[in-house]
């Protein structure tokens, strides 16, 4: 009985050059330089630049030292 025809879309990715690999060892070659592609790709991406926080949302913003008293505290107190 003959193979079945795969149709090939251009050169083989990859291709045994001695021995005779086992299915499972070309599946975890496959599986470990996928990962490195995948790996090396991300790398090379810009990552998004971080979001500013709206003034509006920034908790920061309403922590301040506790008012004193003494003159112009009023004035201190809505910083």
């Amino acid at each position: 009985m003959s193979a079945p025809h795969r149709p090939q879309h251009g050169p083989p990715h990859l291709v045994v050059v001695r021995g005779e690999p086992s299915t499972e060892e070309l599946a975890a070659l496959t599986a470990v330089l996928t990962a490195r592609a995948a790996a090396a790709r991300a790398a090379t991406e810009r990552p998004e630049p971080p979001r500013s926080t709206s003034g509006w949302r920034d908790r920061a913003r309403g922590v301040h030292a506790p008012p004193r008293p003494g003159p112009g505290a009023w004035r201190r107190s809505t910083r």
